[in-house]
Order: structure tokens, then C-alpha cells, then sequence
């Protein structure tokens, strides 16, 4: 079976927990993406999305250019190990609906991210297919 530090992306770029939401805002548009890693050093300690800084940052009205990441951070993100399967993160990826999942050695540092897309383009193309299914089903609103 295919582990995940056989089709991940390497080097990824990352914000730190002090960072301002200004800064993280910055890379995610730089780089075109939606989601960075909150790093503490070499240690992942969260994700950063343009969700988390609309809805967490903008919306409460928080000053953008002076708080910190860690202020709309989603500290309790999800990841995966380097040489867990990538049937196993898949399958994580698919029941909790995201495209992206940060990866980590066994000290929990950050080695890379794997995305969909990196299953399509190094892994076997449908592989990707069914989770991308249910991480694309629409979500229903909670307030109805």
C-alpha cells in the first residue's frame, strides 16, 4: 500500500501562531490556497483557512493587523502520519469533509501536507475520487 510521504507535498509553507491574521491572510493569497499550518517551530500546533479568518476574524471584527494567528486558529485540526496509508487519511479526509490534511513524523512535525490532488497526480487517480464524492456533498445549515 501507498504511504502518504510517497505522493505529499514537501516543503510547505507556514505561519506561526504570533504571526498576525494580516500575514497569514498574505501567504494564503500569495500562494493561492486556502489552508496553511500553524507551526510552534517545527511543531504543528493548527491550521489557518481564509473560513477561519472570514468567520472568526472579520466577523467578530477583530483587528486583522494587530492579533495574532492563534486568536482564529482551528487548533484542533486534523493530520496525518507520514506513513500511515493513503487509504487511512483518505478515509479521514472523507468523514470530516476536507481536501487537505497536514502531515507529521511520529514527534508530531511537520513534514508536508497532503491534498487531493497529490493522490490524483502521484498516487492512482481514483483513489481521490470517492472521497472527493463526500468531502463535496453539501453541508447542511445547523440553524434550520
Amino acid at each position: 500500500m501507498t504511504q502518504v510521504h510517497e505522493v505529499m507535498t514537501r516543503g510547505v509553507r507556514t505561519v506561526a501562531p504570533g504571526d498576525t491574521i494580516v500575514q497569514a491572510a498574505k501567504a494564503l493569497e500569495e500562494l493561492e490556497v486556502g489552508v496553511l499550518p500553524v507551526c510552534d517551530g517545527n511543531r504543528l500546533v493548527g491550521v489557518v483557512t481564509d473560513r477561519d479568518i472570514a468567520v472568526r476574524g472579520v466577523a467578530r471584527e477583530i483587528d486583522l493587523g494587530a492579533s495574532p494567528v492563534r486568536q482564529i486558529m482551528t487548533a484542533d485540526a486534523y493530520w496525518c502520519y507520514a506513513d500511515d496509508t493513503v487509504d487511512e487519511a483518505l478515509s479521514q479526509m472523507s468523514a470530516v469533509q476536507i481536501r487537505r490534511l497536514p502531515v507529521v513524523d511520529r514527534d508530531k512535525r511537520l513534514v508536508g501536507i497532503l491534498s487531493l490532488g497529490d493522490v490524483a497526480a502521484k498516487g492512482e487517480a481514483g483513489a481521490a475520487a470517492d472521497p472527493l464524492e463526500k468531502i463535496s456533498e453539501p453541508a447542511r445549515p445547523r440553524h434550520l
